[in-house]
């Protein structure tokens, strides 16, 4: 018998909900792998989101567990849980417009002492986003949308996290640049940094992962290889829009 494979991230039997109001994690599961990039799918209030602030720090479980690497972290602050390496991209825009490229950066590693180790992560974000590099003396404010982006994900690794949390890193964005931006995601994935991914152009969101969860009422119902979960036609009519692509 096969055993399970190594975990980076493990939320197990989590519920979680905001003040009195009903629960909206109802028993929920989610593992992420080494090099992996995970998707979240399913409906406006299914609680993907909920996933990542869970996942974070933001919000406490009201029970379950939150595993990193190993370690049980469940009830940890957001510092805490970005010290035991999960970096958290927030829906929306979060660079500071007024501050440069660089600045924006930087800040990802404000804990870091070690100059040395600043230079060598700054290195590894601009060559993984040459963008950033080429425009790391500009304000931040003057990027497109999807440059700024790029600006979020390079700050998010600049504290070296084992998991990337990623809310919506489309929303607002036009085809073009929303390519680009699921392209950097697997550059992450391929650098070494495993995602854990909420999209709501859910089909082209699993187009780029390795694994799909699908989402309804705060559970996991169906979880699996991206590639089968986007040629299931249940799926397909459900969550995504349509019928299944047909294979070349």
């Amino acid at each position: 018998m096969a055993s399970e494979p190594e975990s980076l991230l493990r939320l197990t039997d989590v519920q979680a909900g905001y003040g009195r109001a009903a629960l909206v994690l109802r028993g929920l599961s989610v593992t992420v792998a080494p090099g992996n990039v995970v998707c979240l799918v399913g409906p406006n209030g299914a609680g993907k989101s909920t996933v990542l602030k869970v996942a974070s720090g933001m919000l406490k479980p009201r029970a379950g567990q939150v595993v990193v690497d190993g370690v049980d972290v469940t009830g940890r602050t957001p510092q805490q849980l970005l010290t035991a390496g999960l970096s958290h991209v927030p829906q929306g825009h979060s660079v500071f417009p007024e501050m440069t490229v660089a600045e924006n950066v930087l800040l990802g590693a404000y804990t870091v002492r070690d100059r040395t180790e600043i230079e060598a992560r700054t290195d590894f974000v601009t060559e993984l986003f040459p963008l950033v590099g080429e425009r790391w003396s500009a304000l931040a404010g003057a990027l497109s949308g999807g440059q700024q982006k790029q600006v979020e994900f390079a700050r998010s690794l600049m504290v070296r996290p084992k998991v990337v949390l990623l809310d919506e890193p489309s929303m607002g964005l036009d085809p073009k640049a929303t390519a680009v931006v699921f392209e950097q995601v697997q550059r992450m994935r391929d650098a070494g940094t495993a995602v854990l991914l909420v999209e709501q152009n859910a089909r082209r969101a699993l187009e780029s992962a390795d694994v799909g969860c699908v989402l309804d009422l705060g559970r996991v119902h169906i979880t699996g290889p991206a590639p089968d979960l986007l040629a299931d036609p249940r799926l397909a009519q459900l969550y995504l829009g349509g019928r299944p692509k047909e294979a070349a």
